[in-house]
């Protein structure tokens, strides 16, 4: 598979990580994944591409289930090449949250019930079979849209505690899984900062307590309990007996916000990208629990004036943080949702069958990343070849859809068809069937 000029200074980045030969096949692969429209099984994408994938189809499902590479080197290269490119300094914004991804078979490697966060109810809760994968997002602003876009770039797969206790290992939370990846950025960008930001799943203190030993280079923004246990730093040592732990006991937030007359009115920006007028009371302290320490924060009470959501309660390590950044910040976590949801509907999530260990490990995680090789495609693309979108009034910037569109019509223009004999008789079609043809072949939703 030979691609075109533009995709060279991302294929290059990641071809490093493979052999010659694997790399061949999983660059047809890639391009295998991004043409398809139904399932993203190897059987599919081998079909999509026809005679361009030589060989046989086991070669290609050898690529996850024995080839040697590293799906973690892959996903640093990967996150190395968006900041290098579209990021190039300032204060880095990760996104972390957990999706389950539904998986049909009996002997599927890592298989359990789930709750299904998407189908359940605060009064109702829906239960899945598959796996549940914990997802770290670089959010990056591009100039032709209107929204940042989480690009998830490392992903880590949660074994439930049934699982663990019957293999006989330590039990890992969402939350502990999150703070390796953490981890591994810190370790693999040294010279850059982060921010986190995290629902409440990921606002435990564990993670908080992390992120506060690594607060030279990064903070965490996520929703606080209304009855955590803040206190005030502990006094001074006075030579007796064991040094306290902690000083006087404060207020819990969920009092503060009910006895505080009158709250701090500002506009501050909202989830959809919209404004919302609200009201906020702030306080700082430190956040207790027994046998860990404790951990300095600022929190913010949030009233929507409008009245249409419920009060929130958000905190942050870093206290420098005004209360209308903290809920900006918080507000753009929904951005990872919205990668979630597109990456369903256009890139066949939980559409993959695999189930040994290696290509389990393997499979998904690609797909993750797939969502970030074709946002990174659109953006180095020249503007004339971002064409096929859907356009409606009142659209001001282009959506993923749209990017996924462009993309499989460059691939089809200038990677497959010049490639197959057919490519002289698609040349001396009319303008017209032409178009009709690729409308065809990469549809926009």
């Amino acid at each position: 598979m030979i691609l075109p000029p533009e995709a060279h200074p991302l294929v290059q980045v990641l071809a490093v990580h493979f052999t010659s030969p694997t790399y061949q096949r999983f660059a047809t692969l890639l391009v295998g994944a991004v043409l398809a429209t139904g399932r993203r099984t190897v059987a599919n994408l081998v079909r999509t591409l026809r005679h361009l994938a030589s060989g046989h189809l086991t070669d290609y499902q050898r690529v996850f289930s024995r080839a040697p590479w590293s799906g973690v080197a892959l996903g640093c290269a990967l996150a190395q090449f968006l900041l290098r490119h579209f990021l190039p300094d300032g204060v880095v914004t990760l996104i972390g949250d957990d999706t389950v991804d539904g998986h049909k078979g009996t002997h599927v490697h890592g298989k359990a019930r789930h709750r299904d966060p998407v189908r359940s109810t605060h009064a109702y809760t829906t239960w899945r079979y598959g796996h549940r994968w914990v997802v770290l997002a670089v959010l990056i602003k591009f100039p032709f849209a209107t929204r940042p876009w989480a690009l998830p770039v490392l992903v880590d797969l949660y074994r439930s505690e049934e699982d663990d206790r019957k293999r006989k290992r330590p039990h890992r939370t969402p939350a502990r899984l999150l703070c390796r990846l953490l981890r591994l950025m810190l370790i693999r960008f040294p010279d850059r900062t982060f921010l986190f930001i995290g629902d409440s799943g990921y606002g435990t203190h564990a993670v908080a307590r992390f992120c506060h030993r690594h607060r030279d280079r990064l903070s965490l923004v996520s929703k606080l309990h209304p009855d955590a246990n803040l206190f005030t730093p502990p006094p001074p040592y006075a030579g007796n007996g064991r040094p306290r732990v902690k000083g006087a006991r404060l207020p819990k937030p969920r009092q503060v916000a009910a006895t505080t007359p009158v709250l701090t009115e500002m506009t501050v920006n909202w989830y959809g990208g919209g404004k919302r007028r609200v009201g906020t009371v702030s306080r700082t302290g430190h956040w207790y629990k027994a046998g860990h320490g404790l951990v300095p924060l600022r929190w913010v009470f949030v009233r929507d004036l409008t009245g249409t959501h419920r009060q929130e309660y958000f905190f942050t390590t870093d206290l420098t943080l005004t209360p209308a950044e903290v809920i900006t910040h918080y507000a753009s976590r929904w951005n990872i949702e919205t990668t979630f949801q597109e990456l369903r509907a256009h890139l066949g999530l939980e559409t993959t069958r695999g189930w040994c260990q290696k290509t389990v490990l393997r499979a998904a995680p690609c797909l993750f990343g797939l969502y970030s090789v074709v946002a990174a495609l659109f953006a180095l693309l020249p503007e004339g070849k971002r064409v096929g979108g859907v356009a409606w009034r009142g659209k001001e910037g282009a959506s993923f859809s749209d990017a996924v569109c462009a993309v499989r019509r460059w691939l089809w223009t200038e990677a497959v068809f010049p490639q197959t004999d057919a490519n002289p008789e698609f040349e001396k079609l009319p303008a017209p069937v032409r178009e009709l043809l690729l409308t065809t072949l990469a549809p926009a939703a």
